[in-house]
């Protein structure tokens, strides 16, 4: 509202900014960002194009200073700032960003590598001789023209392009809410569409793209993805991937090279030769030597040198997958059409074209058409004077003036005011019988013209042929062949990890308290083994020698399973503690890690036994732990557990082709039982899996092994007593049964079974047993004989200032080789629960 005797209104906020950023969103759209369906160019490359030529800078000229043109376009139509116009000027000289450039250039017009051009005031420019069809005709009323900026001149609204120019260059540009992403196409394969669009209106997308198979990119490279490209034709939107062009050459010396010689379009080629090195550098993928930008003024080629023995497909596929020799080109053909943004498909857009093309061609020949009706009046206003000669000479020596003249003559013979002017103007060696002739010869050529311009007009068939062969005639002077190749599939890129990391042996280290690194060869053979950067109170469950191609699984008392390439696994010194598995993975207060296994490859054979305190075992099939895409963030749940105070005590891997073995579960209180592995059910990784041992209520399982025939048990008590026994004491039976008592039962406190260890017969190495303290004892199996399956076995640990066993395992193997080259290697066996 307008408050009383003020000019100050009274208006919503809300109503203000909506009006405001409405009305400048339609400036954006309309006039800045995007192209027009009809030429393909935006406001500012149309201005461009149009004041060059109002210039007289065309292809057939000399070329002038950038900056004059950039002037005459800032000055005359485009009041924005001058960069933007030589931007968009240099843009469409740029031969790979354009499929068929607009503009000529001498000097630097920037480059691939993504130089910038010099400054305007060095570079010269004129119009290239394709952006005469841009403008043809444009002097012919074929396009509405209207006032600039400061209405002191008209510009074009469009240009009459005469070539499919908005596919064949494509466009790119954000707006208010809209943004457009159309790529280049083949200026012979558009034209080929538009004639057969022309001949059957009602064709289908299937047959246009017979003609237009897809972009064709002026950098080349290779289009995948036929699905993708007719989806995108038929919507306006659609994903591919477009990849270099590339080759695997033989060099001297067995060694191998990747050429480049076609990169994906707008890809800076600078920025890929950097981000290849890098990863050659940084040691990301493993074979390559070098890589060299080698283009030259004959072509574009990149050549990444290999090491000798290195995989050349491999290198290849991690490249392509992991730098921009392989991209996904997303299309958003948004255009205005009718004053609005619109998304645009193929038959969409070569229906406008050839729609356009119809009422600039209609436009041009009406113009001709009166054109050549004025001419033909005045012809014949000519001949009739001619032949009338000496009495039109009589009348206008008896005029006054001129004026008077064109009266009389008017008055006298009926000639129009037109004619009489043309006869008045006549130069006296006109005079001639010659020139009768000419203008008979002109009279007829006349008639001619207008009767096929008004055919044009009144025949629709006839309009179509003359569009059709201005195509043809367009195709054969302005056509080129494909760049671009065209893959029905997208092509699947597998990568080995042999590719992506170099194959070093190194020392695997997973602790109790759940701190994992690995360390060199270098770092471990230099350091003392026990000197391994872990706390007092924390031990190794794994410490194996293996390859950085490896793989690491650790297992959790809730079932939980982590998994990691060792490759991934922190480097780290020998002396250094590592990081601790929580820095990743988030896990449970009281969840802590139990055993670990490192195998070489996970399409492998076998299946991991697990069992749980509540006597529970399961078998799962190793193939079912391969890990999924989130393994670095969170554990897979390998075992079920079935009450919440139960735990994961034990974690075996069997092979099934490996020696014949069974399965030992022994009872805290005692009792043990073994069975066939054959008698668990290999199920998946989410179930709870099937009774082991028949437990009473207040007892528990402690551990399961996994023994031969002839091997030995080594238990360990609660109470420090350590017993050897034969595994075949225990016969062999059905599981989810009670089991036989392997202690001798005391009245006064009682031995129960801490743990225990099956190992082989004629194994004379130390036992190692880890307290509660921990404190770490050492017991030499030769030491100590055999006991019957009802003894108690003889005491290694004090309780009272050892603490209480909890764990009994094989102790690592430390040898030291006598060669004094290598006196400080250490080999050290897998170590697990």
């Amino acid at each position: 509202m307008t408050m009383p005797d003020s000019k100050i209104e009274v208006m919503n906020l809300e109503a203000i900014m909506g009006d405001r950023f409405g009305r400048y969103s339609k400036s954006i759209i309309q006039e800045r960002a995007l192209p027009d369906i009809r030429d393909g160019l935006k406001p500012v490359q149309r201005r461009i194009l149009f004041a060059m030529n109002k210039d007289g800078n065309t292809y057939d000229k000399g070329f002038r200073k950038s900056a004059k043109s950039v002037g005459n376009v800032m000055g005359n139509f485009h009041p924005h700032g001058d960069s933007s116009i030589y931007e968009a000027l240099v843009r469409m000289s740029q031969d790979w960003k354009l499929r068929a450039p607009l503009i000529e250039m001498h000097g630097n017009n920037g480059s691939m590598d993504g130089d910038p051009p010099a400054a305007m005031r060095y570079t010269e420019a004129r119009l290239a001789q394709i952006s005469g069809l841009m403008l043809a005709d444009i002097d012919k009323e074929t396009v509405e023209m209207t006032w600039n900026f400061d209405d002191t001149e008209k510009e074009p609204t469009v240009l009459p392009a005469r070539i499919p120019n908005l596919f064949v260059n494509g466009a790119t540009g954000i707006s208010a809410g809209y943004a457009t992403e159309i790529p280049t196409h083949n200026l012979g394969e558009m034209i080929d569409a538009s004639i057969y669009l022309i001949d059957h209106p009602n064709a289908s997308l299937d047959k246009l793209m017979e003609f237009v198979p897809g972009p064709d990119f002026p950098t080349g490279g290779i289009i995948q993805g036929v699905k993708e490209i007719k989806k995108a034709y038929e919507t306006g939107r659609g994903r591919v991937v477009v990849r270099a062009k590339t080759a695997i050459e033989d060099l001297r010396g067995g060694r191998q090279q990747i050429t480049v010689t076609e990169i994906p379009y707008e890809v800076n080629k600078a920025q890929l030769v950097k981000r290849i090195n890098d990863l050659r550098i940084n040691k990301k993928v493993e074979g390559i030597a070098d890589a060299r930008d080698e283009t030259d003024r004959n072509g574009l080629r990149i050549a990444i040198e290999l090491k000798r023995g290195a995989n050349a497909t491999g290198v290849l596929n991690y490249l392509l997958k992991n730098t921009d020799l392989q991209i996904n080109y997303n299309f958003n053909m948004v255009a205005i059409d009718d004053q609005r943004p619109m998304r645009v498909g193929l038959k969409h857009y070569l229906a406008s074209y050839v729609d356009f093309q119809k009422e600039i061609v209609t436009k041009r020949t009406r113009f001709d058409l009166n054109k050549a009706q004025a001419r033909l009046h005045i012809v014949e206003g000519l001949i009739k004077a001619l032949s009338i000669l000496d009495q039109v000479i009589k009348t206008i020596r008896a005029s006054k003036n001129r004026r008077d003249a064109q009266d009389n003559l008017v008055s006298a013979y009926q000639f129009t005011q037109r004619q009489a002017e043309a006869i008045v103007a006549l130069q006296l060696y006109r005079l001639t019988n010659t020139d009768v002739t000419a203008l008979e010869n002109e009279l007829a050529n006349l008639n001619e013209r207008i009767a096929k311009f008004k055919q044009i007009l009144l025949d629709d068939h006839e309009l179509a042929l003359v569009i059709k062969q201005e195509l043809r005639a367009i195709k054969k002077s302005f056509d080129s062949p494909r760049q671009t190749q065209i893959e029905s599939e997208v092509q699947k890129l597998t990568v080995d990890t042999k590719i992506t990391v170099a194959n070093e042996e190194v020392m695997v280290l997973v602790s109790h308290a759940g701190y994992i690194k690995r360390s060199s060869m270098r770092s471990f053979n230099a350091s003392d083994f026990s000197d391994n950067g872990l706390r007092e109170d924390d031990y190794p469950l794994l410490v194996t020698k293996t390859s950085t191609l490896s793989h690491l699984f650790m297992f959790t008392n809730q079932g939980n399973v982590i998994y990691r390439p060792v490759h991934e696994v922190m480097d780290a010194k020998w002396k250094e503690t590592g990081e601790h598995i929580s820095q990743t993975i988030g896990l449970a207060d009281d969840e802590e890690i139990i055993a670990a296994l490192v195998v070489d490859q996970l399409e492998q054979a076998g299946s991991i036994l697990m069992a749980s305190s509540d006597g529970q075992v399961k078998q799962s099939a190793f193939a079912d732990f391969k890990p999924g895409s989130r393994y670095k963030s969170r554990p897979t749940l390998a075992f079920k557990l079935k009450s919440s105070d139960a735990r994961v005590v034990a974690v075996h891997y069997y092979d099934p082709l490996g020696p014949k073995q069974s399965l030992v579960a022994i009872s805290k209180a005692g009792y043990g039982l073994r069975f066939a592995v054959d008698e668990l059910p290999v199920t998946g990784l989410r179930t709870s899996g099937v009774r082991a041992i028949n437990l009473k209520d207040d007892d528990q399982l402690v551990d399961l092994a996994l023994v031969e025939e002839s091997d030995h048990l080594a238990l360990i008590t609660q109470r420090g007593a350590f017993k050897e026994m034969l595994a075949s004491d225990l016969e062999l039976g059905a599981r989810a049964r009670r089991g036989n008592l392997i202690l001798y039962k005391l009245k006064k406190n009682p031995h129960e079974i801490a743990d225990f260890i099956g190992h082989a017969a004629d194994y004379q190495g130390a036992l190692e047993i880890i307290t509660s303290r921990p404190v770490f004892q050492d017991v030499l199996v030769a030491d100590h004989h055999l006991g019957t399956a009802k003894s108690n076995g003889t005491f290694v640990i004090d309780t009272d200032t050892q603490g209480v066993p909890v764990l009994i395992r094989k102790k690592i193997i430390i040898s030291q080789p006598n060669d004094d080259e290598h006196e400080n290697d250490q080999s050290v066996e897998q170590l697990t629960l």
